[in-house]
């Protein structure tokens, strides 16, 4: 998949950064996963089998967009 690297408002250039999750014992970068979340008494959400993509961000150098 590519990606704008130009703001739509002003035509600035856009920064690259990722939304952090604050975890027990650790912050990791977030993640999008497949479909409803389903309760897992183990894990707290069962997530095995399903797509599960990194989210990244982008936002305005000129002026935070």
């Amino acid at each position: 998949m590519t990606s704008n690297t130009t703001c739509d408002e002003c035509g600035g250039n856009m920064q690259e950064g990722y939304v952090l999750d604050v975890a027990h014992g650790g912050v990791l970068p977030s993640i999008w996963v497949e479909g409803k979340p389903e309760s897992s008494l183990w894990s707290g959400l069962k997530t095995k089998g399903k797509n599960k993509y990194l989210i990244l961000a982008y936002r305005c150098e000129r002026w935070g967009f």
